[in-house]
């Protein structure tokens, strides 16, 4: 017996290497991370519009300096008007335990537009460090250790 027979982790065995590329290429044509994200936005070559999809009440409590907030319930009605159809869009939501940011996206894509997700949503983009503007104006936090390196602009992933 192997340890790949007994290892938990390869129950079921990794795909082959053509079916993982199709996989995780996939993946990133779906979703962005909060780091990429505001990296796009700081470099000036941002090339999308950030969309916060969440309610008044968690777009006043804080949201990304500079997105628009186009709640998911409101995209049929306000979208041709807020959004340009040439324009990638990224959305967000509260975090990885919400699905939010995946319900904003599918709208969006129903209309036409071509759209990710910002994995981590709102969460993730405090506990990195990133600015949030809310009623008292502009804020930011410091990074989680856990979340994010405190001493670098990146990963480096």
């Amino acid at each position: 017996m192997t340890s790949i027979d007994t290892s938990a982790a390869l129950r079921v065995p990794p795909a082959v290497p053509a079916e993982a590329v199709a996989f995780f290429t996939a993946r990133l044509t779906f979703q962005a991370d909060v780091s990429d994200v505001h990296a796009s936005r700081e470099s000036g070559a941002q090339g999308f519009v950030l969309v916060d999809s969440r309610g008044a009440a968690g777009w006043q409590q804080g949201h990304v300096p500079g997105a628009v907030h186009l709640p998911t319930a409101d995209i049929p009605a306000r979208a041709k008007g807020l959004l340009d159809p040439e324009v990638p869009v990224i959305t967000y939501c509260w975090g990885p335990g919400c699905d939010g940011a995946t319900r904003a996206a599918l709208a969006l894509a129903t209309l036409g537009y071509r759209v990710k997700e910002m994995i981590g949503g709102i969460e993730y983009w405090i506990r990195e460090g990133f600015p949030i503007e809310g009623v008292t104006g502009v804020s930011r936090r410091a990074a989680d250790p856990l979340t994010a390196p405190v001493d670098s602009l990146t990963c480096a992933c």
